[in-house]
């Protein structure tokens, strides 16, 4: 342990931010890193409580306490290496990850968590300016060849494992660059594509070939790979949104959040956006739905040069802190104010959309709502609504974005023509325990599996189905599980 009373000495810091007013100018990252004096004293909060709930917050298994120690003394490589032993992209989960391991963190109960995230980000950031990170290129190849379906962080991270261990591991992205939501759903201000290329042109020295534009099921045959390879890996993602069939919807201003935020990531990197341009510039944008996706539509329409900027959320407004039916270690739904939010944006709850208003041209003029009422069960869980009585009205809107999360993976081209079995959602059945779907050779892993979730998750359960191909394959594996700690 570090520093004992390093708990009780010093209070969270967070890092600094570029000004909201500058910020908004372009869509470069803008939080800057913590000075080392300031980072060591972070990690000496961590506070040597005997129980790490931290690392059981963590879909992961992070192994927190005993990096936050090596950072404390000033071992790098150590630190790098116990993070990196159960986590393969920690320069993800350190900027975008919402760190469910903070609020399982003891020192929580009644202080500020340990800044886990961002000590996490630091780690891997110093370990790469310091060349700890090399490509390790396997020294022995077992003759097996694996499909990856899908390159977001699920993908990668079964590739990256099965890679590890000898097997030969394509993977197949039907878009035009790899990283899946990192990539084209993710805004360039809260994670640059430069760090998604850095660790993409890693796992190619490693040996992992990657095969963009390719649609498996439409330009490249699944019979194919069904012949060429020992196993496959369905980890496409969760991409139906959930839409909003309500009079108006085919009004010309009506769009899913994905749609929108793809197109800006795609103009930021410079490539072609081939559909119509869906853009903020000068309208009265309303976001519905009140996540992380809907934080990413006010950030970027803030960027375009919008009129104004309002976040719809059907639910009641969150607490701000913890209550009886929140209890620590459990992971909070408390108000969230984003660095988004920050920089300009209305916000408004238990508001029901009734109907997309347009004008004589199609064009979306207004959207008409009304205020809602939330029966809550003992659980304190909202259960049903009510409309409030003269709380219709019509608010001026030009552009809305349907940003109220996703239903199931894509079930037309790949998943149908595979046979693979669904379950009651609508997500590819394959069992925690094996990760395999009804077809010996196929597993699925990530949201494609689980449904919508976390960045942290899809690569814990890449990780984790990597381990089971790798059983099937060679009867016994190396791959330890999040479940074992161990260093790598």
């Amino acid at each position: 342990m570090g520093k004992i009373t390093g708990f009780i000495e010093y209070d969270r810091v967070a890092p600094t931010r570029e000004e909201a007013k500058t910020r908004v100018k372009h869509y470069g990252e803008f939080l800057n890193e913590l000075p080392a004096e300031e980072l060591n004293r972070q990690a000496a909060r961590c506070m040597d409580c005997g129980v790490p709930f931290c690392q059981t917050g963590c879909p992961l298994g992070n192994v927190i306490p005993e990096f936050n120690d090596a950072v404390y003394k000033g071992e790098w490589q150590e630190a790098a290496d116990i993070l990196l032993s159960t986590n393969n992209f920690p320069e993800f989960t350190g900027r975008i990850c919402p760190a469910p391991c903070e609020s399982a963190c003891v020192l929580g109960i009644n202080k500020s968590p340990v800044s886990i995230e961002e000590i996490e980000k630091h780690i891997i950031e110093i370990a790469f300016a310091k060349g700890f990170i090399k490509a390790k290129v396997p020294l022995i190849r077992t003759g097996k060849k694996v499909a990856v379906i899908g390159s977001g962080p699920a993908g990668l991270a079964a590739a990256a494992q099965l890679n590890k261990v000898g097997h030969e591991v394509t993977i197949f992205e039907r878009d035009d660059a790899p990283g899946g939501l990192l990539r084209y759903g993710i805004p360039d201000f809260k994670l640059e594509k430069n760090i998604i290329d850095r660790r993409v042109d890693l796992l190619k020295e490693e040996g992992i070939i990657f095969k963009c534009n390719a649609n498996v099921g439409e330009n490249v045959e699944i019979s194919t790979l069904l012949r060429d390879f020992n196993a496959i890996v369905l980890a496409g993602g969760s991409t139906i949104p959930r839409d909003l069939p309500i009079p108006g919807r085919e009004a010309k201003g009506v769009h899913y959040a994905m749609d929108f935020l793809k197109q800006q990531n795609k103009r930021v990197a410079e490539r072609d956006v081939v559909v119509e341009d869906i853009m903020a510039t000068g309208k009265n944008v309303i976001v519905i739905g009140g996540g992380d996706t809907g934080s990413d539509c006010i950030g970027t329409s803030n960027r375009h040069g919008a009129k104004s900027v309002t976040q719809f959320e059907i639910m009641p407004m969150p607490p701000t802190a913890r209550n009886e039916h929140m209890p620590w270690p459990n992971y909070p739904m408390i108000l969230k104010n984003t660095s988004s939010h920050e920089e300009g944006a209305q916000r408004a709850w238990s508001i029901n959309t009734k109907n997309f208003i347009a004008d004589e041209n199609g064009n979306l003029k207004a959207l008409k709502v009304v205020t809602v009422e939330w029966e809550i069960d003992a659980n304190g869980r909202p259960t049903k609504f009510n409309e409030v009585a003269g709380t219709e009205k019509d608010l001026p809107c030009e552009l809305v974005l349907l940003a109220m999360g996703f239903l199931h993976p894509q079930k037309e081209g790949l998943i149908e023509k595979l046979g693979v079995e669904l379950d009651n959602r609508g997500n590819v059945k394959a069992s925690e325990h094996s990760y395999q779907t009804n077809i010996a050779k196929i597993f699925a892993a990530g949201d494609v599996r689980r449904g919508q979730s976390l960045v942290v998750w899809a690569i814990s359960e890449g990780r984790e189905a990597a381990r089971k191909v790798d059983e099937y394959l060679m009867g016994s594996t190396k791959l330890t599980s999040k479940d074992a700690i161990a260093y790598a």
